[in-house]
């Protein structure tokens, strides 16, 4: 009867990796420590009493000599700095071949088979920021019905649709069709469907958001599965997984409804792996360069931290980590590749584990937690 919390800070990097040069990033990016610096401090006593303070400096955040968790810098080993990779190493899948990406638009024999799909040319065909985009041609959109389809500088396919116009099922429709559709070599690692409601001038996305995910390669969850573990999916780890070997998913809103489902879970399950992704930290806040706004989630995640611990029972452990990082302070809108925390806080005696290769440790420590 053991439990573990595995919780994904979205994009909650710890400093630059050295090889950050080759995807396109400052060498300066430290999404945690850079929001501290700018902001003058942070303040998380709990986070700082587990050992974050010794991954990166954190202005507020002490480096203690005596941590209560297992703390390391984890580099990744695969390429890439998205979120499909980061949660598949964590699982132990190492992507040694990146995922494509479409700085310029989508091709027009993909662009051709999706409107065969859809009945009609969509709009937009860009790299774009979600809310900005639905800003710029929201209004075309509703007086069409022509999808709004959009990359960034990761491997994704995204289509944003207003919900009166497109109802939310025939949008998850078109994007079921095409991540069918979207083959090597344009097999990029996620349809989005991105629902959004309002007037123009005041258009928002709405909680509604699907991830139609190419399918992992065999991983630790499906271990899990096999060994008759359950494994409790919360916020977009389902989509992640293409919910295979899960028994179970909750949606969230936010991080605050994630942490809320999180906590629901531990009064409710006597054992298994809860799986968590808080993914406001990253799409609300890294991507839109907010540092403020991360600033105070990540203050709001540490005053949360003593309800979730009072939910652990003996032998229960928590693993905090992240997928990659998205440096708000760095120039543009894209994830910056960084090494991430692992803190991991159970039975055994807090220490400071170094820098350690792969983001597979995560998994591993689950693995031996579950079925060793």
């Amino acid at each position: 009867m053991k439990r573990v919390v595995t919780i994904v800070i979205d994009s909650g990097g710890v400093g630059a990796m050295d090889d950050a040069d080759i995807y396109g990033d400052a060498p300066g990016a430290d999404t945690i420590g850079n929001i501290a610096r700018r902001l003058g401090s942070l303040h998380l006593p709990r986070l700082e009493r587990l050992g974050l303070g010794l991954l990166t400096s954190i202005s507020g955040v002490g480096a203690v000599s005596d941590p209560r968790a297992r703390v390391a810098r984890l580099r990744e080993r695969s390429r890439g700095k998205d979120t499909i990779t980061g949660h598949w190493e964590m699982m132990g899948i190492t992507t040694s071949v990146p995922f494509p990406t479409y700085p310029n638009g989508f091709p027009a024999d993909v662009v051709e088979a999706f409107a065969q799909i859809v009945g009609k040319l969509p709009l937009g065909n860009i790299p774009a920021s979600g809310t900005e985009i639905i800003e710029e041609l929201g209004a075309a959109h509703m007086a069409s019905g022509r999808p709004i389809l959009y990359t960034s500088a990761d491997s994704v396919f995204q289509i944003a649709a207003h919900e009166e116009v497109v109802p939310l099922k025939r949008l998850y429709q078109w994007s079921e069709k095409a991540r069918e559709m979207l083959s090597p070599p344009h097999n990029v690692n996620r349809v989005i469907a991105r629902p959004f409601v309002g007037k123009p001038g005041a258009f928002r996305r709405t909680p509604n958001r699907r991830d139609y995910a190419v399918a992992p390669p065999p991983n630790l969850i499906d271990r899990l599965g096999a060994g008759e573990i359950e494994v409790y999916a919360v916020g977009k780890i389902w989509d992640i997984y293409c919910g295979r070997s899960i028994s179970s998913t909750l949606r969230a809103a936010d991080n605050n409804d994630a942490m809320e489902k999180t906590l629901k879970l531990l009064n409710q399950v006597d054992n298994g792996f809860i799986f968590t992704n808080l993914n406001d930290f990253d799409s609300k806040f890294g991507h839109r360069r907010d540092v403020r706004g991360y600033g105070t989630a990540l203050e709001e995640f540490d005053a949360r931290l003593p309800a979730l611990e009072a939910l652990l029972r003996p032998g229960d452990e928590l693993i905090l980590t992240a997928d990659h990082g998205c440096d708000p302070t760095a120039p543009g809108s894209d994830h910056t590749r960084e090494y991430v925390p692992f803190i991991h806080l159970s039975s055994s005696p807090g220490t400071m584990l170094g820098e350690i290769e792969g983001l597979d440790l995560v998994g591993y420590t689950v693995e031996r937690a579950l079925l060793s």
